[in-house]
């Protein structure tokens, strides 16, 4: 059985205690560490690196939304708040589940049930995946399923100029569509050909086939336009790596 490495986030020290006490009955879930705003929470995802957070909303400094804005990959998100306003918000970032205090431990077992759903759903996805192609990367010439809402596509690579991260999401260009895959930036960094995809900052990948024009940019970075106008920042550290591969 997998164990979900867990932080809890929350400014209320009691309300962190409580919440540990419940989960001791769900052996599924492994907490690790705990953190009491916003700041400290990104710092110790970033060092651990948890499957699971629970997330307060109201916080001093940063609100828990204003959190997830401020990384790059988010873990599962269970909001645990004592407001019930911001419960539509919660979905609309992609929050597993927005559990009310005080905790109900029923309500909490569905929660974490749907974690495990979704887990073996991503697993199952990710099998299937390797089934078919093996571990190589993707190239230009791969097609790749989309299916975004009610529209599926059945694109080929060198037709993706970019991928955006939005939150949980991935934003994919090609012609004038967009649509959004629920996968962090990373995982498809890991999936792509470096060769022909280059990671030029925090929020984009780039075809490099479809760059038209470079030129020096603010701080050592680079600026890109891709064919059909889009302009994308290439950051100092990427541009020495960008420099490196590319240079002759």
């Amino acid at each position: 059985m997998k164990e979900f490495k867990t932080i809890i986030i929350d400014d209320e020290r009691l309300a962190r205690e409580e919440l540990k006490n419940v989960l001791k009955d769900f052996v599924e879930i492994d907490v690790i560490d705990e953190a009491q705003n916003g700041d400290e929470g990104i710092e110790k995802i970033h060092k651990l690196k948890p499957d699971l957070i629970f997330l307060d909303v109201s916080m001093p400094g940063m609100t828990g939304f204003e959190m997830l804005k401020k990384l790059e990959d988010i873990p599962n998100v269970i909001f645990v708040t004592a407001y019930d306003e911001y419960a539509l918000k919660a979905f609309e970032v992609n929050a597993l589940d927005y559990l009310l205090k005080p905790l109900d431990g029923d309500r909490l077992a569905e929660t974490i049930e749907k974690l495990k759903q979704r887990e073996e759903a991503d697993f199952e996805s990710e099998q299937s995946s390797k089934s078919i192609r093996g571990d190589r990367p993707l190239t230009l010439n791969d097609r790749v399923f989309i299916k975004d809402g009610e529209k599926c596509y059945f694109v080929k690579l060198e037709e993706v100029r970019m991928l955006e991260s939005d939150g949980n999401y991935v934003k994919v260009y090609f012609g004038k569509n967009r649509p959004l895959i629920l996968r962090s930036l990373n995982s498809f960094e890991e999936k792509l050909d470096p060769a022909y995809f280059f990671r030029a900052n925090r929020k984009f990948i780039i075809n490099l086939e479809w760059i038209e024009h470079i030129e020096n940019w603010f701080n050592g970075g680079l600026q890109v336009e891709l064919r059909g106008g889009d302009k994308i920042e290439i950051s100092r550290r990427q541009a020495i790596r960008f420099k490196e591969m590319l240079s002759l």
